[in-house]
């Protein structure tokens, strides 16, 4: 396998690992926006709720977080442990006869 060919593997890799990275940021910006919106409506429906709604608020919006971190470590071993490499070399390899 040549040069031009892992370099075409990692810049693929990196514009899908940025495009991934992009919609789980806009994923998360808008789930923390409508978990807001909900929690102010229903602080304006029933006041009184204020500190369990915020509880809830609080609880649901860090699972939704959770979900980027995830992302991001999956991205990450994709930029640094880039698997496509690797079977790439195989499959060109078996396609040789070695």
């Amino acid at each position: 396998m040549d040069a031009n060919a892992i370099a075409m593997i990692y810049s693929m890799t990196a514009i899908g690992v940025g495009i991934i990275l992009a919609a789980a940021g806009l994923g998360s910006a808008l789930g923390w926006g409508m978990i807001c919106s909900k929690y102010l409506e229903g602080i304006a429906r029933q006041p009184e709720m204020r500190a369990q709604l915020m509880g809830q608020m609080l609880f649901t919006g860090g699972l939704m977080e959770a979900f980027p971190m995830i992302v991001l470590g999956m991205a990450m071993w994709f930029v640094f442990a880039n698997p496509f490499v690797g079977a790439a070399t195989q499959a060109l390899a078996t396609a040789a006869g070695h």
